[in-house]
C-alpha cells in the first residue's frame, strides 16, 4: 500500500464519520504530513454546487436523477484528485461506497450502472482504506436531533437508514481494507482505534 493512501470514511447520517475525518486531519496537520479533505457530494468548487441542489430540503428529485447528480459532483472532483493520487494522503467523507449503499440498496438503483459509471470516472484511482461507522437507531435519531440544520438526506423515514447501513455491511463483507466502527461506543475510544490504523496506514 502507497504511505499516501487514500482513506475514506463511510457511514449513515449521525455516525461520526465527519468527526473522526475531521479529528485525523487536525492530527496529520499536527505531524505536519501533507493531504487534502473533500467531503462528497461536494468538495471542489464546483461539486460544491451541486451539493447545494441535491440536498436542498425544497429539492424533490427521481433516484436517478439524484444519482447523476452524485456522480457528477464526483466527476467534478476527480479532475483535481487524480493530480494528488499518490502524491499527497487524501481523505474523503464519503465515496463510491456511499453511492452504493445510497442509492442501490436504498433507493434500489441498478448497481451496475453505479459500478459502470464509477469504472469510467475514477479509471485507476482507487481507495485503500476505508472506515466504515455504524450507529444504532437511536443514537443516529439522538445526533441528528442535536443538529441546527438538517438537510434533505437527514430526513429519511429510519426504515431507510437501517437499508442503507444494511448495505454498507454488505460492501464491508466484499471489501479488504474495511474496518466498523461502532460509533454506539465512547469516542475517545475510537478516535484512539482510528489513529492507531492513520499511523500504520501512513
Amino acid at each position: 500500500m502507497s504511505k499516501k493512501p487514500v482513506i475514506v470514511f463511510e457511514g449513515i447520517e449521525g455516525s461520526g464519520k465527519t468527526f473522526h475525518i475531521n479529528n485525523v486531519s487536525k492530527y496529520l496537520k499536527q505531524k505536519k504530513i501533507s493531504h487534502i479533505k473533500i467531503r462528497e457530494p461536494g468538495g471542489f468548487k464546483n461539486s460544491e454546487k451541486i451539493r447545494k441542489l441535491i440536498l436542498d430540503k425544497k429539492s424533490n428529485f427521481s433516484k436517478e436523477t439524484d444519482l447523476l447528480l452524485y456522480l457528477a459532483s464526483r466527476s467534478e472532483n476527480m479532475r483535481y484528485l487524480k493530480k494528488y493520487y499518490k502524491k499527497k494522503v487524501i481523505l474523503i467523507d464519503r465515496f463510491i461506497d456511499s453511492t452504493i449503499a445510497y442509492q442501490h440498496y436504498g433507493m434500489g438503483v441498478s448497481l451496475s450502472i453505479i459500478e459502470l459509471i464509477n469504472s469510467y470516472l475514477l479509471k485507476k484511482f482507487k481507495p485503500d482504506f476505508t472506515f466504515l461507522n455504524i450507529v444504532n437507531s437511536k443514537n443516529m435519531i439522538n445526533r441528528l436531533g442535536s443538529r441546527k440544520n438538517l438537510n434533505r438526506y437527514d430526513k429519511f423515514k429510519n426504515s431507510f437508514y437501517r437499508k442503507v447501513q444494511n448495505g454498507f455491511l454488505k460492501i464491508a463483507e466484499k471489501r479488504k481494507y474495511y474496518q466498523i466502527i461502532d460509533s454506539n461506543l465512547d469516542i475517545e475510544i475510537n478516535k484512539r482505534i482510528i489513529i492507531k490504523k492513520i499511523d500504520n496506514l501512513i
